[in-house]
């Protein structure tokens, strides 16, 4: 026994004398992590089907499968095993089975998998493919999107028209309206609409035939088409307007499953969205905006009665808008989430007495789901030092459990800092929230260069999150303390507060950066003042290219995607609508504040060295606005460099290509202040 007690000592004692030592998170860390997406419960309530992601560099791609967890927690079991992407997993109402969809042999398709495991079954050959899709309660329809002629009457129209274009020796493009590309993709006279499809197998059915897109190409929400308790009708989004890339007046609509003329259910000129139908049949739930034109103006959650066809505005007296909705099995209860001054908080609405009251404030929680007994939610969680995991927790928000631990084994070896809020007075006197990251092995004696970000939307925020791409452990890891603030024009901090950018890009918001970064250096003394780097992308490229020309207080910049010249941009975007909203109308009528906002007419101050970042494949910010800024700065002689991407878009998503940003921004962080 004595010997036995020995070796137990020498083999216990290390491991809790010396702990594993934790060190920096690494390019090759980050891209191994699994992304955690879409949980869905069981109709039995007792296992979560969720998505993993994984990203290979050596390889260039990524790979998603679905897994089990039971929903009281234990362990998890991968269900689907193909190469490519198996997501949108959905049960069968029977729960013995799986649907989801499919990119295994090619095209994305509709597949269902026993839960027991074993091969899958395919479902789908939709020549145009499937997204979104959904299954009807009772069972017998799948519903989905997918981008079609709007001239074809059926799949086989779509698949000859197709093959043409594939097969003919021409690519010139011929086009007469806008919008004629979107995001990243030509639109080639194509449309989003709604298919059915039998669960047995089949042709599919267009239910919302005709020149519109259904869903519409933006602004939808996290869900754009939903079935109805009895399978027999859906309602979905639709903009009726000839002209779409000046209007955000998504209505909702519904049309019988079997096929039929399409009921407007909503004539609000601005945005509607999102519709769920209570589980009672009684309501359809969705989202409201009120002014038309805006596409960040607060979104209401408003009930819309089936019977007598009145709304509801349930969400008139909240200040945050409405992200996702579910329902409770018993309808009485909707909840919700909305962005609350840097978390993504879970709020619980009580129908008969219009109480709204927060169940989880801190982090990020997402991707809601309630469990057919009522009792519990299931969700996503995340914090800016934690990647996601499905968590559990009771319908009032108590005994919150951890079920997933996708990366907790590669996250062990890190040291990941959490987040520390701040707050300070901003432009006008208004207060303003901060985040700060510190590095790792941090010591309060050092002094640390600084890395400030700068958010895109502009109406969006930083918040407590694991950002894949803008990550704030990444840009800490080589030995910066990491600034995230949210100014004037941040969501989550009331509409009036969103609200106070437009038309005023360049003025309260960057007072409010400039004020912050005086804030962090007065009250954290481990911040050296003479070491400081700015970066953003999209708004935050906007925001870079604006310091650049007001202040020489960094020692470099990053510009991703930003926005040099509005007038250039104006004529390159695809959604109109957002700047005649911010700017007050188009350039050729109202040119003041297109020229008082843009960076380009304060080329002539650049002094700061300036990493450029661009890719060929964006068309909400055109490339050209990159090359614009990068020849701006050699002509003046000012150091810069331009990191190129023609085949990435205002996102850059290919592992290697990930790699390369990353190198090349740290690098030049790197460079200008170490």
């Amino acid at each position: 026994m004595r010997r036995l007690l020995a070796l137990m000592f020498v083999f216990l004692v290390p491991a809790v004398l010396f702990p594993q030592v934790q060190r920096a998170i690494t390019f090759d860390d980050f891209i191994s992590l699994g992304r955690i997406a879409d949980p869905q419960v069981s109709p039995d309530g007792k296992t979560v089907a969720f998505v993993v992601t994984y990203h290979n560099k050596i390889e260039n791609r990524t790979n998603s499968n679905i897994y089990l967890v039971p929903a009281t927690g234990g362990a998890m079991r991968q269900l689907t095993m193909a190469k490519g992407a198996n997501y949108n997993p959905r049960w069968m109402p029977d729960g013995r089975s799986l649907a989801f969809v499919s990119t295994r042999d090619g095209e994305s398709q509709i597949w269902i998998i026993a839960v027991g495991g074993g091969e899958a079954t395919k479902i789908s050959a939709v020549s145009t493919g499937v997204s979104d899709m959904q299954i009807s309660p009772d069972g017998k329809w799948f519903a989905f999107a997918s981008e079609v002629f709007p001239d074809c009457p059926d799949d086989d129209c779509n698949r000859k028209k197709n093959e043409e274009m594939e097969k003919s020796k021409v690519k010139a493009k011929i086009f007469d309206k806008l919008p004629y590309r979107v995001w990243n993709a030509w639109k080639d006279g194509k449309r989003n609409h709604v298919l059915v499809l039998s669960t047995d197998g089949g042709k599919p059915m267009d239910l919302t035939p005709g020149d519109y897109d259904s869903p519409p190409i933006d602004l939808g929400g996290n869900w754009d088409f939903a079935f109805s308790p009895d399978g027999k009708e859906i309602a979905f989004t639709r903009n009726p307007d000839p002209e779409v890339a000046i209007s955000t007046n998504n209505d909702l609509y519904t049309v019988p499953v079997g096929g039929g003329t399409p009921n407007k259910i909503t004539d609000n000129p601005a945005n509607d969205s999102q519709p769920l139908y209570s589980p009672d049949g009684n309501y359809i739930a969705y989202r409201r905006m009120k002014r038309p034109g805006f596409e960040a103006d607060q979104k209401q959650l408003v009930l819309f009665n089936r019977s007598t066809g009145s709304l509801t505005n349930l969400t008139g007296h909240f200040d945050y808008s409405v992200n996702e909705v579910a329902w409770s099995p018993d309808s009485k209860t909707l909840y919700f989430n909305a962005d609350d001054k840097g978390n993504e908080t879970i709020f619980r609405l009580t129908l008969a007495t219009r109480t709204i009251e927060p169940l989880v404030s801190d982090g990020y929680n997402r991707s809601i789901c309630v469990t057919p007994d009522g009792r519990s939610l299931i969700f996503l969680r995340e914090m800016i030092n934690r990647p996601a995991e499905v968590y559990r927790m009771d319908w009032d928000g108590k005994n919150l459990k951890k079920l997933t631990s996708v990366n907790d084994e590669r996250l062990a070896s890190l040291d990941l800092s959490a987040k520390e809020d701040f707050w300070f007075v901003g432009a006008g006197g208004t207060k303003v929230h901060g985040l700060l990251v510190k590095p790792p092995s941090f010591d309060p004696a050092k002094k640390y260069p600084l890395i400030y970000l700068i958010h895109g939307g502009p109406q969006g925020q930083w918040g407590d999150q694991f950002h894949y791409r803008w990550n704030a452990q990444m840009f800490a890891s080589r030995g910066h303390v990491v600034v995230l603030v949210n100014p004037r024009g941040s969501t989550g901090y009331g509409q009036r507060f969103t609200d106070e950018i437009s038309g005023d890009w360049g003025g309260k918001v960057y007072e409010d950066l400039m004020k912050g970064l005086d804030y962090v250096l007065k009250t954290y003394p481990y911040v050296d003042a003479t070491r400081l780097a700015a970066a953003g992308a999209s708004y935050g490229g906007y925001m870079v290219n604006w310091i650049a020309g007001h202040t020489d207080r960094f020692k470099c910049l990053v510009s991703h995607d930003g926005v040099y010249n509005i007038v250039g941009m104006y004529g390159t975007t695809e959604e109109l609508w957002f700047p005649e909203w911010e700017f007050k109308g188009t350039p050729y009528k109202n040119p003041e504040l297109f020229e008082k906002w843009s960076p380009h007419m304060h080329a002539r101050k650049f002094k700061t060295p300036i990493l450029v970042v661009h890719g060929q494949q964006d068309f909400r910010l055109d490339v050209s606005e990159g090359f614009q800024l990068f020849t701006a700065l050699q002509r003046q002689g000012v150091k810069s460099k331009m990191l190129y991407f023609p085949d990435e878009g205002h996102f850059v998503l290919k592992p290697a290509n990930a790699e390369l940003w990353w190198k090349t921004v740290l690098d030049w962080i790197d460079e200008h202040t170490k």
